[in-house]
């Protein structure tokens, strides 16, 4: 970036913890503006973002992910895998691990490959989506059907995660933050209750960007879903006693929302990893498996504010997410479907480029006034708070139209 860009980007300041200059990736078209996961519990208005790290080739940190995929020894990791399976296998009918999932390609796959090629005993769990598209309910039901899969879902309180759901919004302009929170939390909760330690994930959040050393291990970090402290927990942006004095929420109703205790998950041994560790994770053959195992459909027609048609296809507000996320960072749907599919050498940068500036950012039309009935919130206050969340270095608005400042290319 020019000096002058960087001293407008100064005085014009950032949000969120984000890199005053924004500098894509050479290799993906991945913006360092990406935030890297975070503890959804611990996520407040004034939350600052790691954000992912380009290296001094330009390179990024899920790009050298993909780089060092090519020369593990795969045989090795499966070995170890098998290893580990043997230790936690049952034999008494009961079940040896916990795979969590709502019947995408990829819980799709995890769970099948651990039941057929393993002969491990696997429950499902799932947290369902806010509301559920007809394709996704279609391919959770043939996931179970289809798949032979035993399955435990848990349906919170629709009152309550409505108006969580709301407050995410109004606080963060986080519409999926009640659902991240189920799908990392309910697992181990779960596992606690059947007496199953071993819980698998699919692939690892720094295939997408998180620090390139969160490759190095198969163990999913216990803070994402593990806490001691209650009084440093938020949920829609507020504390708990905010929400039980605003809102009327009481412990009971929250319960489902907290992290559980570390103590006890320690104590009874609960081991959350990810599969994509120990078996090479590309999300285009995750794809063609659960097809052909578990009768996994693909949409009929492109998904919005992108060119694919069968990834996160499960929930209403799957545009929503994508939308914001596209208002707080700069980078949208297609943004992050074309640099995974770089990475897997399935596109030229060049066509990827092409793709995001067709797609990227484009309104999630389709299910947006269902969504916003659900949650009681009117459409023109979402997009005032769409407005009220762009980060200045990231926007600008000229003849009554918001525009990037930096596009890839």
């Amino acid at each position: 970036m020019p000096e002058e860009s960087l001293e407008t980007a100064e005085r014009l300041g950032t949000r969120y913890g984000l890199p005053q200059q924004v500098v894509f990736c050479r290799r993906c078209v991945m913006p360092n503006q990406r935030p890297c996961s975070s503890v959804e519990y611990r996520h407040t208005a004034r939350q600052q973002h790691r954000t992912l790290h380009l290296d001094e080739e330009g390179v990024c940190d899920a790009c050298r992910v993909a780089e060092l995929k090519e020369q593990i020894d795969w045989k090795q990791r499966e070995q170890e895998l098998v290893q580990l399976l043997d230790r936690h296998r049952r034999l008494d009918g009961e079940y040896d691990c916990i795979v969590p999932g709502s019947g995408g390609k990829d819980s799709a796959y995890a769970a099948h490959v651990l039941k057929a090629r393993y002969g491990m005993h696997p429950l499902t769990v799932t947290w369902p989506p806010l509301l559920y598209t007809d394709i996704g309910w279609k391919n959770f039901r043939s996931w179970l059907e289809v798949g032979g899969l035993d399955n435990l879902t848990f349906k919170p309180n629709g009152r309550v995660h409505a108006l969580l759901t709301r407050l995410g919004i109004e606080h963060l302009l986080h519409p999926f933050q009640t659902f991240i929170l189920g799908q990392k939390g309910l697992a181990p909760k779960i596992a606690l209750r059947y007496k199953t330690p071993l819980i698998f994930y699919g692939e690892q959040e720094a295939e997408y960007g998180n620090p390139l050393a969160d490759s190095a291990k198969s163990l999913q970090d216990k803070a994402y879903f593990a806490a001691h402290d209650l009084s440093a927990v938020y949920l829609g942006g507020l504390s708990i006693p905010e929400l039980t004095a605003t809102h009327g929420l009481s412990l009971a109703d929250l319960k489902p929302y907290l992290p559980a205790d570390p103590d006890e998950l320690e104590r009874s041994g609960i081991e959350v990893r990810y599969l994509g560790y120990s078996l090479k994770w590309t999300p285009q053959e995750a794809y063609y498996y659960a097809v052909e195992h578990c009768g996994f459909e693909a949409n009929p027609f492109r998904t919005e504010g992108t060119y694919s048609k069968y990834n996160s296809l499960d929930d209403k507000a799957d545009g929503l997410h994508y939308y914001t996320s596209y208002i707080k960072f700069g980078l949208g749907r297609a943004s992050s479907d074309a640099s995974q599919e770089i990475r897997n050498q399935h596109l030229t940068r060049e066509e990827a480029v092409a793709l995001v500036r067709r797609f990227d950012g484009e309104f999630p039309q389709q299910h947006f006034q269902e969504v916003m009935d659900y949650l009681g919130m009117r459409p023109e206050r979402f997009l005032e708070l769409c407005d009220a969340f762009r980060s200045p270095h990231l926007w600008k608005r000229e003849d009554g139209k918001w525009t990037l400042r930096h596009q890839v290319s």
